[in-house]
């Protein structure tokens, strides 16, 4: 179903047209109420029909109840009752109030929620996507007490792909399946303290990309960006970015980090949950914090080591041949960026970091040799007052050029998929609208990762400069 309008579709609208004409249908002029009823009855009981085939989101049931509830009220009008029978108007009033209610209920909570809707990728290629579960042999899973216990990531890949079938089916957003979308939303939204129906959207979503769809013909070598959410989040949770990145050439490889990331489904059907958990002592969940920024670290290393396994056939892939490990990026958000940066001063495999508004987290920060960029939420005066300097520190270690590009109207979430479905509230998603945060975040990436990875002309520092507020160091 397709979202047009506020959160609505076509049929939705319709519902909600109709709604409304029911309410007000009692205070028109008396030649216009019957056939005005009669229409917003029929278009009622015919969308209603329609979204009962399709399925009714839960925010359409306000919208539906104060509909039906006005046409109830309305039927002595249908049945030809005389006028004098009506109910006195100071009687309605409450009535028709309360419906209306109702109905802007129903249609501020799918404004609020709307079901996602990926931007299409803008770049030369279709997307495909895959989902990859390796082992680590070399490492044990600290997060358990077994000692034969070994670390296991789950990571998503996204990559330049053969173009599709108009009727062919799109990646759902949250997961594989539908369980493991809900697996995936319930167990996020017990993360953030959240009502799990505000994550109830994101668990239809379909993407832009087609699973396991083939591998762009060619022959072309492709740059890899290996990818960390933010502390809790989840694999999926930049989709839009990296669909974009992938129809740009790249292939990106998003990491489930078991016991860190919310919830993460294993080959076997396990639902691995976090076990990251705040304990109220800044001390303590820092270095807290730096533990989890190492294990990370490690994973994207260890991601990189396999894609160089894939890329020589010593693994199957679809992607055998077609990866280029010597152009490869580290990149995170949150705590995913600050793993992004301590990979790239552990691992001179990478030739460039982004940071997406991580604080830097690793204790033993020394020179490191790759051009950085570090996308910063508008932080406002008095606002995390370590973030800053600890980062303009971070980055002054860099042997190349570093880029810290702080945008106007942005919060901390707006560099991820969250302003496609959450409340539009400044606080959370930032002032820029649902749309222009995954737009500039694709953007200002993609030029700095063309510059440092493919050696593309031009001057950066004057493209990112349109983004926002640039210093260069």
């Amino acid at each position: 179903m397709n979202v047009t309008v506020f959160g609505l579709s076509l049929v939705e609208l319709l519902v909600l047209a109709s709604a409304v004409v029911l309410v007000l249908a009692r205070w028109l002029p008396p030649g216009a109420r019957r056939p005005s009823t009669l229409a917003g009855a029929a278009a009622l009981v015919v969308s209603a029909t329609v979204l009962a085939v399709l399925g009714i989101r839960w925010q359409l049931l306000p919208i539906l109840a104060g509909g039906v509830i006005a046409l109830a009220f309305a039927a002595p009008s249908l049945l030809g009752w005389r006028a004098g029978r009506r109910a006195r108007w100071w009687l309605a009033l409450p009535g028709s109030v309360a419906c209306l209610a109702l109905v802007l209920a129903g249609a501020t909570a799918a404004w609020a929620l709307p079901l996602p809707v990926f931007p299409e990728p803008s770049g030369a290629y279709a997307v495909g996507t895959t989902v990859v579960q390796w082992t680590d042999p070399d490492r044990a899973e600290v997060a358990t007490s077994r000692t034969d216990d070994k670390r296991t990531i789950v990571v998503q890949l996204w990559y330049p792909a053969q173009d599709a079938p108009p009727a062919a089916q799109r990646a759902r957003y949250l997961g594989r399946t539908a369980r493991e979308a809900q697996l995936v939303a319930r167990g996020e939204a017990d993360y953030l303290g959240l009502p799990a129906f505000v994550l109830d959207e994101p668990t239809r979503a379909r993407t832009r990309s087609v699973p396991d769809a083939p591998v762009a013909g060619g022959g072309d070598r492709f740059p890899v960006v290996l990818f960390s959410p933010g502390l809790g989040g989840v694999r999926t949770q930049n989709t839009a970015w990296a669909e974009e990145l992938a129809s740009r050439g790249y292939v990106v490889a998003a990491v489930d980090h078991p016991y860190d990331s919310a919830v993460v489904t294993l080959a076997d059907g396990r639902a691995v949950r976090t076990k990251v958990a705040a304990t109220g002592d800044q001390a303590e969940d820092d270095r807290r914090a730096a533990g989890w920024t190492a294990v990370r670290a490690a994973d994207l290393s260890f991601v990189l080591t396999q894609f160089g396994r894939l890329d020589r056939g010593e693994i199957p892939g679809l992607l055998s041949g077609r990866l280029d490990t010597r152009r490869a990026a580290a990149t995170g958000h949150s705590l995913g960026g600050a793993a992004a940066l301590q990979a790239a001063r552990q691992d001179p495999r990478f030739a460039a970091v982004i940071d997406l508004d991580g604080f830097p987290r690793d204790p033993a920060t020394r020179p490191f040799h790759q051009p950085v960029l570090a996308l910063t939420h508008d932080v406002e005066p008095g606002e995390e007052p370590d973030y800053i300097p600890r980062l303009t520190q971070v980055l002054q270690l860099s042997t190349a050029t570093g880029y810290r590009l702080t945008v106007p109207g942005t919060a901390h979430l707006t560099f991820t998929d969250a302003p496609l479905f959450m409340p539009p509230l400044p606080a959370l998603i930032g002032s820029v609208g649902r749309t222009a945060g995954p737009r500039i975040t694709a953007a200002a990436t993609v030029a700095f990762l063309d510059a440092t990875l493919r050696g593309s002309p031009g001057d950066l520092a004057a493209t990112l400069s349109r983004y926002g507020r640039l210093t260069v160091l």
